[in-house]
């Protein structure tokens, strides 16, 4: 049997999804999408996690679409087209929705080359952390595409509109540390480091109200496109939710009682 397209170990509450096409840059398949999405839905519906960590194998995180699979292979001498809004509808939108409807944080760990849909990918994640040697490239208008898993939406909203255009239209590499510096990513970290690193920001994560955090994901994502009472009311909405949670119980009683707080929510 060949291995499989998407690897997945877990220690304590973190479980850890890896890319795993290293020949290929772990660009993506069919194959692929199907194993991640049902990994993803596998880990949002188990009690035992609280946080998943998203990375790749080999050196690079993910090198967008495999041009050769046959969903948008095409012969250029045989004038063939692709209906690659299909493709869309069927594979990246439902993955980046996915992402963002997780019940539990999600970090990405950039180990490598990030191009294409594989930046938006990472990008989709709550945190992201870049080793130093990683790049994220809008690759798309290389081969006459515009940015696609979310990239319209999220470049310009972490960047601001001068640099996301840029970034698209161009599709420089940006240097992870760049990407630090612009807003696009949370950190970047030494290559040596990110095993490391991740795995303890995961876990912090994993012992934090994970409710809460979702709850603040969804919060700062839908305030984007809210007014500021809107954005007030949906504070209001969102917080006598988290008010009837036994969570903020266990915070206010640890706070009170001088003590670590055991988070148990999900």
């Amino acid at each position: 049997m060949p291995d499989p397209t998407v690897l997945v170990a877990q220690t304590g509450s973190v479980r850890t999804l890896t890319l795993n096409r290293p020949a290929a840059l772990n660009s993506f398949t069919g194959e692929m999408h199907e194993r991640l999405r049902g990994e993803l839905d596998a880990a949002a519906g188990d009690a035992g996690v609280r946080c998943v960590v998203l990375t790749g194998a080999g050196r690079a995180f993910c090198a967008g679409q495999d041009l050769a699979d046959p969903a948008v292979a095409v012969d250029p001498a045989g004038g063939e087209s692709k209906d690659l809004g299909a493709v869309i509808e069927r594979w990246y939108r439902p993955l980046a929705l996915r992402l963002r409807s997780m019940p539990v944080p999600v970090v990405a760990a950039v180990n490598g080359v990030a191009a294409g849909a594989g930046a938006n990918l990472a990008l989709n994640c709550d945190l992201v952390l870049a080793a130093r040697s990683a790049v994220l490239i809008q690759a798309f208008t290389k081969i006459g595409l515009i940015p696609d898993t979310g990239g319209t939406w999220l470049l310009p909203r972490l960047a601001g509109r001068a640099k996301a255009l840029g970034l698209a239209l161009l599709g420089d590499k940006l240097p992870a540390a760049e990407a630090e510096r612009l807003g696009l990513i949370w950190q970047c970290v030494d290559d040596d480091a990110l095993p490391a690193e991740t795995q303890a920001l995961a876990e912090r994560l994993s012992a934090m109200p994970t409710r809460a955090l979702v709850a603040t994901r969804h919060a700062i994502d839908a305030a984007q496109t809210l007014d500021f009472d809107a954005a007030l009311q949906q504070e209001q909405r969102l917080q006598r939710e988290q008010g009837h949670a036994s969570d903020y119980l266990e915070g206010v009683s640890a706070f009170i009682g001088k003590r670590a707080p055991r988070f148990t929510d999900r």
